[in-house]
């Protein structure tokens, strides 16, 4: 029997006030792997983020963890099992540099005062593991590229050694090569072992990285696909509404995943 997954959610509701954002969700997210999360906007995409990642709690439904039930009321409760978020606005601070951004609100201190040499060299090992190019450490972000920021933002999140990464649109503002380097940094995640949880717009970063794709339209599940054997259409269709609400997946496909 294959080992149970790093994250698995079942019949995961969420409401706002008179509205159901959120209706019966099932996801499932294993070691190495990036599953793609598709949907038009208003499908619910963001709010199931904020649900995983602790922002906003679910308001009904199970979340496994490694197989046990577990409760994620905060961000606290998320990174304590391992999860690390780094959602479309990257949160950076542009008056900092690279440094000063990553260990922000966790700054590493020697006798009482910051030990900045330590965190420089703990900042050089990590994006020497990420990246073929790294930014000048001690430039303000402001003044980095698109792309060197999405990767500090990554990079910012890996410091606590998460074992799944949920990425908001991470290459919906860059350009060509820009997101090449970015999504050959999600493959080098998954290559560690990394489960990854990506929303995106782009069918080509879709088909071209994704080992899965769970579809969600009008806050329910509306396809559940192996990327490698899907084409492009079907993926489309079930986005659109062409094909509608696939029925939940049986229990004998749940070890497929």
């Amino acid at each position: 029997m294959s080992a149970a997954p790093l994250l698995s959610l079942h019949g995961v509701c969420k409401r706002y006030g008179a509205v159901e954002v959120l209706i019966d969700i099932d996801l499932e997210i294993r070691a190495g792997q990036v599953v793609a999360l598709l949907g038009d906007n208003g499908a619910g995409k963001s709010t199931l983020i904020k649900v995983i990642s602790g922002v906003t709690p679910a308001d009904r439904g199970e979340i496994r963890w490694e197989g046990r039930p577990v409760h994620i009321r905060r961000p606290s409760d998320a990174r304590e099992l391992g999860i690390a978020t780094v959602f479309q606005d990257l949160a950076l601070c542009g008056n900092l540099d690279v440094v000063g951004n990553l260990f922000l609100g966790r700054e590493i201190r020697r006798f009482g005062f910051l030990d900045e040499m330590e965190m420089e060299r703990r900042t050089v090992q990590l994006l020497e593991r990420l990246t073929r190019g790294v930014p000048e450490l001690r430039a303000p972000v402001v003044a980095l590229s698109s792309g060197q920021r999405q990767t500090v933002a990554i990079a910012r999140s890996l410091l606590g050694g998460p074992r799944l990464l949920l990425l908001d649109e991470p290459t919906a503002a860059l350009g060509l090569q820009q997101t090449t380097e970015v999504l050959d940094l999600v493959d080098e995640l998954r290559d560690r072992g990394l489960g990854v949880l990506l929303i995106s717009h782009n069918m080509g970063d879709v088909k071209a990285l994704a080992d899965r794709a769970v579809v969600l339209r009008l806050g329910r599940n509306n396809g559940f696909f192996d990327v490698n054997t899907v084409s492009q259409e079907q993926i489309i269709s079930s986005i659109t509404g062409a094909t509608e609400n696939e029925p939940r997946r049986p229990a004998h496909q749940e070890a497929a995943w």
